[in-house]
């Protein structure tokens, strides 16, 4: 109820300032007793993933909370794991306002916000203040004004920077709102950048004496030849794990539609089916070695015993999340 009450109002503001108005109510009153407004309680449903006990196989995708400013408001409303970021070395604005549009015909939103972001000491600093004990997630990136050549720089460093912070770290090589980002996925640059990566997670394992599993973000704009490289490049540079997948480029299934020709990245109902597809190739591509969390259009129980029934281990949700609220959460981990 109180969701729906929210979401009336945020709905007609505009959507970026609904955003961070959003936000910043959560971080104010994260623990205090208004956060009764969306805490709930979930019972257990614990996944054994990447050596690690998440409570619920239910996450929330990177994106959201790109700051870490709202983990505790977060794993009050009941979430297994909480992924923040994408966070870059140094902070950076991001593009050009207006830059997310929603599409509620179609449960969907386009966003292009460009990696906006305070930087990785900043998000740091919000992890650190944290209460919350789960699972955390933080997804890594590259600054726009960073050439591709010297992308890696910037993944090693944010990986320094938050490696003991922690549970897992997603690489990610596929929003399609950073120029070049993501030509990283494909061919010599994607092995370049994995073994690099691969060989600074290596030696922090060491430094640390800690396990922090790495993931890489794919597009769901892949081709059925680039899934099969993406898939063996995983393999062959021996990463943890996958999360499939990230916006969409493809407009077809919002054709029409008012911002339906907004440049950015489409997520929600439309990316569904084809992110779906993605997570199956990769499983059968991979004969179950890589381990997968499954993100795209997931808004009930039935689309993510989807995406599990296809080979993800968890699931991830954001504009579901957007459209419905707190309440999605415990009706998908209720009806698995």
């Amino acid at each position: 109820m109180f969701y729906d009450l929210a979401r009336r109002f945020m709905f007609t503001r505009d959507a970026e300032w609904a955003h961070e108005f959003a936000l910043n109510n959560l971080r104010r009153f994260s623990n205090t007793p208004l956060n009764a407004a969306w805490s709930q309680s979930i019972a257990d449903k614990p996944v054994n993933f990447l050596g690690l006990e998440f409570k619920n196989p239910v996450g929330l995708a990177a994106g959201l909370d790109k700051n870490a400013e709202c983990i505790d408001a977060f794993s009050q409303m009941g979430f297994g794991f909480v992924e923040v970021g994408t966070v870059t070395p140094r902070p950076q604005a991001g593009n050009d306002k207006p830059r997310i549009f929603r599409l509620p015909q179609s449960n969907a939103i386009i966003n292009r916000m460009g990696f906006n972001n305070k930087g990785v000491d900043n998000l740091v600093n919000n992890v650190k203040a944290a209460k919350y004990t789960g699972i955390l997630g933080i997804n890594i990136g590259k600054n726009k004004d960073t050439p591709n050549e010297q992308g890696k720089d910037d993944y090693i460093h944010c990986m320094r920077r938050v490696f003991e912070h922690a549970s897992y770290i997603t690489v990610n090589i596929s929003s399609p709102n950073t120029p070049g980002l993501r030509d990283l996925q494909y061919g010599a640059a994607l092995d370049d950048l994995l073994q690099s990566l691969k060989n600074e997670q290596l030696d922090l394992i060491a430094k640390h004496n800690k396990q922090v599993p790495m993931l890489v973000k794919i597009a769901p704009d892949l081709d059925e030849i680039q899934i099969a490289q993406v898939s063996e490049s995983l393999l062959s540079n021996k990463i943890d794990g996958v999360i499939a997948t990230n916006t969409t480029l493809e407009r077809s299934a919002v054709m029409g539609l008012q911002y339906a020709d907004e440049a950015g990245g489409l997520s929600g109902l439309p990316v569904r089916e084809r992110s779906t597809h993605v997570v199956s190739e990769l499983k059968r591509l991979t004969k179950g070695n890589l381990p997968i969390i499954g993100v795209g259009g997931i808004d009930d129980a039935q689309s993510a015993k989807e995406k599990l029934n296809a080979g993800a281990n968890l699931v991830q949700v954001y504009t579901g999340f957007i459209y419905k609220g707190p309440q999605l959460v415990k009706s998908i981990v209720n009806g698995l």
